[in-house]
């Protein structure tokens, strides 16, 4: 694996810390990142890692750590005709989409912003297969993304009643998540 790029963000509405880095093989794209953080259940620590094709689709993710007394080991696969698996089960209500969220971190918005490629003043809609946190489970989150130039964009997650400008990395890491993340180093 080539390494691209690399991040760490402090988190701002709980204690913690989440580092990222982004690689490259022959055949796609990887994310793998630890997010550290205090919880109502307690201390969490989650192991990450997403696996997309060359143009920034997830083929799967994986997350492996602990939320208080609670292990937790989740394997999430897109199938070929766009069909969604979550530890083997099927997730028909995320099917059809073509990236994951994981909702404990803010790597994951680097895949749509990569995926669409927008330019400055363009808009696109990027539902996303999210895993919701604490609970775990695959949901559709509808959420959309308007580039307003080189390294800001405006992003919308309305059912979180979230609208905010993410400031963004040349790799496409969001640096400045407003009231949730910021870059540390």
């Amino acid at each position: 694996m080539r390494i691209l790029a690399s991040i760490l963000w402090q988190r701002l509405d709980l204690e913690g810390h989440d580092a990222c880095l982004l690689g490259e093989t022959d055949d796609g794209r990887t994310l793998k990142g630890h997010a550290l953080f205090g919880h109502d259940a307690g201390p969490c620590g989650l192991a990450y890692e997403v696996d997309c094709d060359l143009s920034w689709r997830t083929r799967r993710a994986r997350v492996d750590g602990f939320c208080g007394m609670r292990e937790m080991h989740y394997r999430i696969e897109r199938l070929a005709d766009g069909q969604w698996l979550l530890n083997g089960a099927g997730q028909a209500e995320v099917a059809g989409l073509v990236d994951v969220d994981l909702g404990f971190t803010p790597a994951t918005n680097l895949l749509a912003i990569r995926r669409l490629e927008l330019g400055a003043g363009m808009a696109a809609p990027a539902p996303a297969a999210y895993l919701a946190f604490p609970e775990l489970r695959l949901s559709r989150l509808e959420q959309t993304y308007r580039r307003l130039d080189d390294s800001r964009y405006a992003y919308a997650a309305p059912v979180y009643g979230y609208d905010a400008v993410l400031t963004v990395s040349p790799a496409g890491f969001v640096l400045d998540y407003p009231g949730l993340w910021r870059s540390a180093a």
